[in-house]
Parts: C-alpha cells; sequence; structure tokens
C-alpha cells in the first residue's frame, strides 16, 4: 500500500463517517488529499496522519476522540493491519504484509511509468536554461545549469506537465562582430583585438571556417566580417548542440534573440506597453515603469542615443513564450543575475500578467571544481577556457551529472575530481549505481537458477511472504518514490531525487545483508514461494533506481 492508496483510504473513512452522521462535518470539510508521513521513530506504525488534528475544531470535537471514531473506522478497512492513536490525536497506522507487498508488484507492472503522477496535468511550461552566447564552446560555468535544467524538465514530465526545453541563443549585440574579428585575426596571424575573444578554440576555429568556405578570409573587409560571423556562428552554435546531446540534455528549441527584432517583435512590445500605459520617457530614453510592480528602479527600454537594450528583448522574449501558449516560463539563472527575480517579475505584471502564476526565477550558485586539490580556473575571454567536453571526458558524464544534480542550486559547490570519480561506496553515484547492477545480478542469478517472476504477478505472487522487518521498511522506502518525484517537481528541485536514491540504495543494501532475506535458495533447496517474492521485490528495487537515475539523466549499468 502506498501512501498515496492510503490517503485515499482514509479519505473514504472520512466520508463514511459524514455519510452515516458520526462525524459533523460537511462534505466540503473533507480534504480531497489527507497527508500521510513516516513515522520517524520505529514502532510508531507504518503511517502516521495528523488529519484529526486539522479536523476536529471544525467537527465540534477534541483531536483525540476524533481520532479515535477515525481509527475504529480504518481498522475495518482492507489493507490495514492496526491503528494506535498517538499524543492529542495522532493516527499512527499499520498496513498488513499482504498490503505491502503489493508494492512489489505494483512497481513490477508499472516499469518505467512508476513515479509518474498527474499532479502538473494540463500545465505547460517553459524551461529556458544556459543561453549562452554562441562565441565559444560551453564551459564549467554552464555545467550545474546543463545537468539542472534538464532534470527539472524531466521531472515536471514525469508529474504530467507538457515541457519545452529551451536555449535561448544571445546572438545579437556587438558580442558577435568581436567573435567574428577574434577568428579573422587568427586566421591572419594576428593578435586578437582588445574585446576580442583567445585562446586556442579561436585558431581551431578560424581553420573550420576556412574548410567550410575556402577564401573567406580573402573577402573585401566588411564582406569578409559578416561572412566570418555567420559561418563561426553556424559552426560553434552545432558545437554547442553536439557537446550538450553527448551530455545527456536536449533542447527542444533554438531560440535566437536576434529573430526577436529581425521579426518585429520588439517593436510590437513596446507598443503594447505603451497601450498599457506603463512606459514613459524620460531625457530621450524610454522606460519601462518597474517600480509600481515592486523592482528597484524603472528599467531602460531604449537608450537616449537609440539603442535597444537587453530588458527590451527579454520583455519580447517573455511575451513571446506566452504568446506561444506556455502557462508558466521557468527561468535559470547564474549567480550574478539576483537583480533579475524582481525586474522579470515586474515586467511580467507589466504586461498584465501575475508574476506569482505565470513566472519562476531560479537563481543557481557558483560550481568549484578541485584537480589535487586546486581549483580549475576558466576565462573564455583569456583563452584558459575549461570546456564541458573537456570535464565530461575527465570526470564522466554520470559522475559529473549526479554530483551536480544532488545539491539544490542556490548552494555554493565545490567537487573534488579524485572524490567523485573514485569507485567507492563513499562516491554516491558509485552507491547508487552499484545498487542497481547488484539487483541486476541478482536477477541474473535467479534466472540461472530457473526462478522467474510469478505469472503475470497474479495469483501465484503472495505478497505477504515479503513480512520480515527489513522487506516492510525496503518496501515503504520504494512506496515513497511517486511522492519524492511529485515534491520534487513542485518545488523544482531534483536533488530530492538524488537523495531518496541514495537512503533508498542504503535501505536495499540491509536487505540484501540481512541473512533471514535471501532472495537465492540455499543448497539444494528448492525455489519456493518466498524467493519468488523476493525475486520481485529485487525486480521492484531495480525498476525505482532506474526511473530515478533516468530522471537525473544519469544511467543505470547492469554490472560495474
Amino acid at each position: 500500500m502506498t501512501p498515496e492508496q492510503l490517503s485515499t483510504t482514509v479519505r473514504d473513512a472520512l466520508v463514511a463517517l459524514v455519510a452515516d452522521g458520526s462525524l459533523a462535518l460537511a462534505d466540503a470539510d473533507v480534504p480531497t488529499t489527507v497527508t500521510i508521513e513516516r513515522p520517524r521513530q520505529k514502532g510508531h506504525g507504518d503511517y502516521a496522519t495528523n488529519v484529526a488534528l486539522q479536523l476536529a475544531k471544525k467537527a465540534g470535537t477534541n483531536p483525540r476522540a476524533l481520532a479515535t471514531l477515525l481509527g475504529e473506522r480504518l481498522e475495518q478497512a482492507e489493507g490495514v493491519a492496526g491503528i494506535e492513536i498517538a499524543g492529542p490525536g495522532f493516527l499512527n497506522i499499520t498496513v498488513d504484509a499482504g498490503a505491502q507487498g503489493q508494492v512489489a508488484a505494483d512497481i513490477v507492472a508499472a516499469g518505467a511509468t512508476y513515479g509518474r503522477s498527474h499532479t502538473l496535468d494540463g500545465l505547460t511550461v517553459n524551461v529556458e536554461f544556459i543561453s549562452a552566447n554562441p562565441t565559444g564552446p560551453l564551459h564549467l560555468g554552464h555545467t550545474r545549469w546543463a545537468v539542472l535544467g534538464d532534470a527539472i524538465g524531466r521531472v515536471l514530465d514525469a508529474a504530467g506537465a507538457v515541457v519545452t526545453r529551451e536555449f535561448y541563443i544571445n546572438d545579437r549585440g556587438v558580442q558577435m562582430n568581436h567573435f567574428a574579428d577574434s577568428i579573422i585575426a587568427a586566421a591572419l596571424g594576428r593578435p586578437a583585438p582588445e574585446d576580442g575573444y583567445a585562446g586556442a578554440y579561436v585558431a581551431e576555429l578560424a581553420a573550420a571556417v576556412e574548410a567550410a568556405r575556402p577564401g573567406i578570409f580573402d573577402l573585401p573587409a566588411d564582406e569578409r566580417r559578416a561572412a566570418v560571423r555567420a559561418e563561426g556562428y553556424a559552426i560553434q552554435l552545432r558545437e554547442q548542440r553536439e557537446t550538450l546531446e553527448a551530455f545527456q540534455t536536449h533542447f527542444d528549441v533554438w531560440f535566437s534573440e536576434l529573430s526577436l527584432h529581425e521579426s518585429g517583435s520588439v517593436p510590437d512590445t513596446l507598443a503594447r506597453l505603451k497601450a498599457l500605459g506603463h512606459v514613459y520617457e524620460s531625457e530621450g530614453a524610454l522606460f519601462m515603469r518597474t517600480t509600481d510592480f515592486g523592482d528597484d528602479k524603472d528599467r531602460v527600454l531604449i537608450k537616449s542615443d537609440g539603442e535597444l537594450t537587453y530588458f527590451a528583448s527579454d520583455t519580447a522574449y517573455y511575451l513571446d513564450k506566452r504568446a506561444r501558449g506556455f502557462d508558466r516560463c521557468l527561468y535559470l539563472l547564474g549567480a550574478d543575475h539576483h537583480g533579475y527575480v524582481n525586474r522579470l517579475r515586474a515586467m511580467a505584471a507589466c504586461v498584465g500578467d501575475d508574476p506569482d502564476e505565470t513566472l519562476d526565477v531560479l537563481i543557481g550558485q557558483l560550481v568549484k571544481i578541485l584537480r589535487d586539490g586546486v581549483e580549475v580556473k576558466l576565462s573564455k575571454r583569456k583563452g584558459t577556457i575549461v570546456t564541458l567536453n573537456e570535464l565530461a571526458d575527465e570526470i564522466g558524464v554520470d559522475a559529473l551529472r549526479y554530483s551536480l544534480a544532488r545539491y539544490p542550486a542556490d548552494s555554493p559547490l565545490t567537487l573534488d575530481i579524485a572524490e567523485i570519480t573514485r569507485a567507492s561506496a563513499d562516491n554516491p553515484v558509485y552507491y547508487v549505481q552499484y545498487a542497481h547492477a547488484r539487483t541486476c545480478r541478482m536477477i541474473a542469478n535467479a534466472a540461472d537458477l530457473g526462478m522467474r517472476l510469478p505469472d503475470a504477478l497474479g495469483d501465484d505472487f503472495d505478497a505477504a511472504l515479503l513480512s520480515h522487518e527489513r522487506e516492510g521498511e525496503l518496501l515503504r522506502a520504494l512506496a515513497e518514490f511517486p511522492r519524492v518525484v511529485a515534491t520534487a517537481a513542485e518545488l523544482r528541485e531534483p536533488h530530492r531525487i538524488a537523495r531518496y536514491l541514495e537512503d533508498t540504495a542504503s535501505v536495499f543494501n540491509k536487505w540484501y545483508d540481512t541473512r533471514e532475506c535471501r532472495m537465492l535458495p540455499q543448497g539444494d533447496e528448492p525455489v519456493s514461494p518466498t524467493n519468488e517474492a523476493r525475486l520481485v521485490l529485487a525486480h521492484a528495487v531495480r525498476q525505482v533506481v532506474a526511473n530515478g537515475l533516468g530522471l537525473l539523466g544519469v544511467s543505470a549499468p547492469e554490472r560495474m
């Protein structure tokens, strides 16, 4: 019995008490969902709820009396083995072994869909992350968002939302000309321009541009700059896409900032803002009155020299997303963008939206990577760049992704290459992946002995045989997975998946090491229904760990 199933059972009992007049509550006062938690202390049942404390006042009674009344009804419910009233009115609930063991069969039947829910059904979400300039390789500064943005998209999808992962290409502005000038300088053997880009990758890019279009560097200066900018942009953007795909990060949309201006979206946005009365002119510049909605100062849309600001593009881009039908726009921004939170919220309010309903802004902290105890530094302009490809090659995609995913976005992070690549139980990614590999080995060993899953997990499967204390702990851990996924989606916190997997792997290993819970028959012992029931449990563990790792974009190896 999962917490969700027990929640339904408790609610049904409340509805029945109201219906027969035993409980003086209006139908509307019965909660649609009853909160079910796992007790912190052993001996306090399998699950607990404080619903009696929540409803007692409305029912005109005291919490303990309501808990007693509800407990008597729950004791008659299928799958409930016992009820204990604790403290002022908590209900500690023990489920019978059969109901608990059925969780394993349900997981195996659900397969890759186990953990998915409908909590966000109908919600369309645009997740924008990374948003790099197409002027160089992706580097350490992009890795955290490459992982977290992708993982957030995966958990939102698992909760039922319709998700679009979007990369905003910063391909407008003077940096694109500096980019072209840097490539030209490298091709002609000249030093990089003062505001340009240096480093080995620029020379490599120059060679790639020449190979793609021979003679391009012999063109007249103005024509050459435009041609090199276009070729370099295409090559660099293609490399960024290939890098991210290899890193298990997929984008549904690659959106060009320049296209906003070429399509007329920015002028249309300015006209809309004027119509809404949220812009004004001052000293030759055009401002958006964002202070009306909590910003610390009004924001410039058009400078006094007529140049559009990035904020004008940001506003047009937000409106473009909303026009494409997205209910919520989720932005993942770097540590230097704290000021953008109120700015973006005010912008959404200025165009007529409620930012609490349409906007989420997450700010991520920086990541430091240590090699041999020394921080790995980077600087795209100085040419000491450490690329995402280099990090993935040295650390491994799985180790790097998992290590970045297991911490909240807003926590500063220092990763030691030696620690996150170590093949030991002290390394969380190794620990979790090894749990999956161990279940695969158990299943393979069972097959060698001719063991099989009970037919269709039907009458042949006796769930009550999974009655050992360690099995109860493991089943309760597995039953928590859907709720963990739903919470991770609601809070945009995929690190909850990683921490859950580590805890569950620990519970699994304790079960595996318990002599009384051996899955395989010993010596000449025949295969018993208990052995087969434990095989179902091993399959369930394998499925949950694989599903959880999949939500983080990390592989689930069968051998290690």
